[in-house]
């Protein structure tokens, strides 16, 4: 159980970085999703597709 409680923990920090990340590749472009609890859980338990999603979703939109 704790095991599980760890792993998802490192999920949630990976994908808080990777979120981060993409932010900062994508600045000069002005294309920013923002870093907040409900973008970063949908990254960590959807993976890199839920990071694609949210792109076209912003793209769409504005």
């Amino acid at each position: 159980m704790i095991k599980k409680f760890f792993q998802f923990f490192k999920r949630i920090i990976v994908s808080g970085f990777m979120l981060y990340g993409f932010n900062l590749i994508v600045a000069p472009l002005n294309i920013m999703i923002p870093l907040n609890m409900i973008t970063v859980l949908a990254l960590s338990i959807l993976g890199l597709p839920a990071l694609f999603s949210f792109l076209i979703i912003l793209l769409l939109i504005y």
